[in-house]
């Protein structure tokens, strides 16, 4: 035993843990998000299921972000203080990396709120600002390589991430771009006859 009081790593352990399983719940979210605006499932029910899942996983990521900023407040060797965790760039440990998990935090906060002011400002509008999530997956990734003191061992599964998410985001991207399919002649011929 090296003599070191354990309890002072408990407050790091409590924030790096909560901070890799809240990127992992967002990364979840986002892939299903992702499946979900590209319509690649056909299954009865499935779009249904993935909805519930890309909502569980962000409400769970959310407030697991939130725990892995305030754990940090408990950090003995960071001491971050409030605004260390409330201000982007202000941490003086590693102030980019740092920063963009802080903007990540605040994107995905007022992302998934937004979902219960849908109502309010139109789900068309809310869908297009919905959108943005892929920026608090790339700023959670950048976060989590750049911050992390184990980012060595966390590299290659959360870089691993990025090409399944990548690949949706650009087949998203993609699909929106693409003019809507042209009506066929027996389709129209039934709509009108209803």
């Amino acid at each position: 035993m090296t003599g070191r009081d354990p309890a002072l790593y408990g407050w790091w352990l409590a924030s790096r843990a909560s901070g890799v399983v809240a990127l992992a719940l967002v990364t979840l979210s986002v892939a299903a998000g992702l499946v979900m605006a590209g319509r690649l499932s056909r299954r009865p029910g499935a779009a249904r299921r993935l909805r519930g899942m890309h909502e569980q996983f962000a409400l769970v990521g959310l407030v697991l972000i939130a725990v892995h900023g305030l754990t940090l407040l408990g950090d003995h060797w960071l001491h971050p203080g409030l605004r260390g965790i409330a201000i982007p760039f202000w941490m003086r440990y590693r102030p980019l990396a740092t920063g963009a998990g802080i903007l990540a935090g605040y994107l995905a906060a007022a992302l998934g709120l937004s979902f219960y002011a849908r109502r309010r400002i139109g789900a068309r509008r809310w869908r297009r600002v919905h959108r943005m999530t892929i920026a608090v997956y790339a700023l959670g990734v950048a976060h989590a390589l750049g911050a992390g003191t184990d980012a060595a061992v966390l590299r290659a599964p959360v870089l691993a991430t990025t090409v399944p998410i990548g690949v949706l985001f650009a087949r998203r991207l993609a699909r929106g771009r693409r003019p809507p399919a042209p009506i066929r002649p027996a389709v129209a011929a039934r709509e009108v006859a209803r």
